[in-house]
C-alpha cells in the first residue's frame, strides 16, 4: 500500500482532509470514520489518521473528488461543535498507531537492582517464571509522502500522451506489475524498451499455437472474418464518410462532460507520436471487437493492453509500418485466435474507422475507456492515455485523421515482414501433413489389396469344389469309376463301358472296311470290393446266335440304344481314343484297360474283355 500526500485544516463544526491520490479509481474510495480514527482507501493507496479529537458519520459529512488534479476532499463533522482540535500540522504523529504516542520510552532503566526474592515479594507470588509473549502491532506501517524533486524528474525518461508524463511508476511499480509488461520504465530508455518487447515476443511465441490455429480452427477463424463490427454498418463504403451518421449513448455523453476541456501543447514530433499511439491502441480494440463479436467480455481489458505496445510496453513508434509490425507480432504471441487473416482485417478496420472521422474514433475512445475503467488493474491507463487522447481527439483537424486513413489503406503487411520464420513453420507443415497423408494412402491401399486378396482366396475356395465337380463326372463317365462313394448307378457304368468299347472298335478295324459290331457286351457291374472294383463277364451274346427267347423286336430296340449312345460321345471319346489305352492311371483309382482282339489269344478271338485292376501307388 502506498501511503498517499494529504494535509487537515478545520473549522468550528467540521475537519476537512485533503488527500491526493492520482491515477486511482474515481469510483472506488472506501472511507471508515469511528471517534478519533480516520481510514482513507482507493487502491493502491491507504491513509490512516490518529486525530487529536473526536469526528462523527451523521450524514452531514461530504466528499469531492478533482479529477485533473487528483485530489480528494473530505468535509467531517466534530463530534462536539467548536472544539479545536491540536496539533494538526504534526503530520507524523497524526499517522502513528492508536496509543503509541506516549513520551514515556518503552524500556526505563530504575538504577535499583532486585534479588530474585525481592521480586518474587513484589509480586505477591503471582508473577509467572516465563514473560508473557510480545503483542505484535498489526496495522499497516506509514511512511510521510514526499514530493519528488522537479530536478529528478527531469531525469526520468518520458512515456504517456504525447510522452508528458513521468516518475508515475517510481512509487507504483508493485502495484502495476499486472498492467505493464516493462521494468522499472522511469529509468529505462525507449531504446531498451523496444529491444527488450522484441526479446519477449520471439521468446514467448509458440509455432504449435499458430498451426493449430492455422489448420485446424479454418471454420471458427472464417467465422470471426465474416463477422461485421458496428463501423462496418455505419460506413459500408470507405469512400464514404461522415461524422453525423455516428451517435453517440446517454452514458457516452455523461462520460465526455466528465472530462477537463483543455488544450496539449505538443510539439510536432510528439504529435506523431500521439497519432502513431492512436492507430496501435485502436488496432488492439478492432481486434477485440471482432473476435468477441462485439460482446466484450472479463479478457477484453487485458486483450487491448496487452495487444497495445504503447499500453503494455509504453512503447514510442517511428512510422505507420512499426505499429502495424507490432500489432501483428503480439497478436500470434498473445491472445486465444493467431491468425494473420486476423491481422490484415484489423488493420482494414482501422483504415475504415480513420475514414468515417473523428467522430468515430472517439466512440472507439470512449469504449476503451469504459472496460479499463471496470478493470481493477487497468484503470491507471486511462489516465496515462485514454483521457488525454478522448479530449485530444475533439480538437484535431478532421484531415489529419482522413490522411492517416489514407496511409493505412496502402499500408502492406507480410508475414516475412513480423520477423517469426512464418513462411518456414507452413512448409515445413505442409510436407508433414503430405508425408502423413501419403502413408495414410498407402495403409489403406495395403489394408484393401490385404481385403481383396483374401476375397479372392475365399472365391477360389468356393469356385474349387464347383470346378472339381464337373471333373470328376467326366472322368466317371470316361471310367464308369467313383472310389471314394459308396453307391455306384449300374446303370450309367453299363452305358459308358458299352459306348467306349463301341468306339475302341471302331477305331481298331483294320482294313478300313466297315465296322465290325462288339461281340461281347457288358451286362452286369460287380460289387465294389475293399481291395477294388471288379466287372465280372456275363454269358458272351454272338452276334448270330442270339437266344431264342429274345425276339426281332428287342434285338432291334437294343440296337437302337446302342447307336445313340456311341453318338452322344463320338466327340468326346475321338481325341481320348489315340491309343489302345484310353484311361490315364489314377493313384485314387482303379484304372480300367480295354484289350482289343488283337491282343487276345486265339482262344478268346472275337470277344472283348474289360478288366479292372488294381494298381499300387
Amino acid at each position: 500500500m502506498i501511503t498517499p500526500a494529504f494535509e487537515l485544516s478545520q473549522d468550528a463544526d467540521f475537519l476537512t482532509v485533503v488527500i491526493r491520490v492520482p491515477y486511482t479509481r474515481t469510483s472506488a474510495f472506501d472511507i471508515y470514520i469511528q471517534g478519533e480514527d480516520l481510514k482513507f482507501y482507493a487502491k493502491p493507496y491507504f491513509l490512516r489518521l490518529t486525530l487529536p479529537g473526536r469526528i462523527v458519520e451523521d450524514g452531514r459529512e461530504k466528499a469531492s473528488f478533482d479529477i485533473a488534479k487528483g485530489l480528494f476532499t473530505l468535509h467531517v463533522p466534530k463530534e462536539t461543535a467548536g472544539q479545536h482540535f491540536e496539533g494538526l500540522e504534526m503530520l507524523t504523529s497524526l499517522l502513528a498507531p492508536k496509543g503509541s504516542r506516549s513520551a514515556k520510552p518503552l524500556v526505563e532503566d530504575t538504577g535499583k537492582e532486585y534479588s530474585v526474592g525481592v521480586l518474587s515479594e513484589a509480586c505477591g507470588g503471582g508473577c509467572e517464571e516465563e514473560d508473557e509473549e510480545e503483542e505484535f502491532d498489526w496495522q499497516i506501517e506509514q511512511e510521510v509522502y514526499t514530493e519528488t524533486p522537479a530536478e529528478t524528474l527531469k531525469e526520468y525518461h518520458k512515456y504517456g500522451f504525447g510522452n508528458l508524463r513521468s516518475g508515475v511508476f517510481t512509487r507504483l511499480q508493485e502495484e502495476l506489475n499486472e498492467v505493464i509488461d516493462v521494468k522499472d520504465p522511469d529509468n529505462t530508455a525507449p531504446e531498451l524498451r523496444r529491444r527488450t518487447r522484441l526479446d519477449a515476443e520471439t521468446t514467448i511465441f509458440c509455432a504449435d499455437h499458430y498451426l493449430v490455429n492455422l489448420y485446424e480452427d479454418e471454420e471458427e477463424i472464417r467465422n470471426l472474418l465474416k463477422f461485421k463490427p458496428w463501423w462496418r454498418e455505419l460506413s459500408p463504403d470507405p469512400s464514404t464518410h461522415s461524422d453525423t451518421s455516428i451517435t453517440f449513448t446517454e452514458e457516452e455523453k455523461e462520460q465526455m462532460r466528465k472530462f477537463t476541456n483543455h488544450s496539449y501543447l505538443l510539439d510536432k514530433k510528439a504529435r506523431f507520436h500521439a497519432w502513431l499511439g492512436l492507430v496501435d491502441i485502436v488496432l488492439a480494440y478492432v481486434y477485440d471487437v471482432r473476435t468477441t463479436e462485439g460482446e466484450h467480455s472479463v479478457e477484453s481489458a487485458w486483450t487491448i493492453r496487452k495487444l497495445s505496445g504503447t499500453l503494455s510496453w509504453l512503447e514510442t513508434y517511428h512510422s505507420v509500418e512499426d505499429v502495424l509490425v507490432s500489432f501483428g507480432r503480439r497478436t500470434l504471441c498473445y491472445p486465444l485466435y493467431r491468425h494473420f487473416s486476423l491481422i490484415t482485417r484489423a488493420v482494414k478496420d482501422v483504415a475504415c474507422i480513420f475514414q468515417s472521422g473523428k467522430a468515430c474514433v472517439l466512440k472507439c475512445l470512449l469504449a476503451i475507456h469504459k472496460i479499463f475503467r471496470e478493470n481493477d488493474p487497468a484503470y491507471i491507463l486511462n489516465d496515462l492515455y485514454i483521457t488525454d487522447y478522448c479530449i485530444w481527439i475533439q480538437r484535431v483537424k478532421s484531415k489529419h485523421v482522413l490522411a492517416l486513413a489514407e496511409s493505412l489503406h496502402n499500408a502492406k503487411l507480410q508475414k516475412n515482414h513480423l520477423d517469426l520464420e512464418l513462411e518456414i513453420l507452413e512448409q515445413a507443415a505442409e510436407l508433414a501433413m503430405k508425408e502423413e497423408e501419403e502413408e495414410e494412402e498407402e495403409e489403406e491401399e495395403g489394408d484393401s489389396s490385404s481385403g481383396s486378396d483374401s476375397e479372392d482366396e475365399e472365391e477360389s475356395e468356393e469356385k474349387q469344389p464347383e470346378e472339381t465337380q464337373p471333373e470328376e463326372r467326366t472322368e466317371n463317365n470316361q471310367t464308369g469309376l467313383r472310389p471314394f462313394e459308396p453307391q455306384v448307378s449300374c446303370e450309367v457304368l453299363k452305358v459308358d463301358a458299352v459306348t467306349e468299347a463301341s468306339l475302341l472298335r471302331v477305331e481298331l478295324q483294320p482294313g478300313g472296311g466297315e465296322p465290325r459290331q462288339p461281340r461281347r457286351l457288358i451286362e452286369e457291374l460287380g460289387e465294389r470290393l475293399e481291395a477294388g472294383l471288379t466287372i465280372q463277364e456275363d454269358v458272351p451274346r454272338e452276334r448270330h446266335s442270339i437266344s431264342g427267347s429274345n425276339t426281332e423286336g428287342e434285338r432291334k430296340s437294343e440296337g437302337d440304344y446302342y447307336h445313340q449312345c456311341a453318338a452322344e460321345t463320338e466327340r468326346d471319346a475321338t481325341k481320348a481314343a489315340t491309343s489302345s489305352e484310353l484311361l490315364d492311371p489314377c493313384l485314387q483309382r482303379n484304372p480300367l484297360r480295354i484289350i482289343s482282339n488283337d491282343e487276345l489269344d486265339s482262344d478268346d478271338d472275337g470277344d472283348l474283355l474289360l478288366t479292372v485292376g488294381k494298381e499300387g501307388p
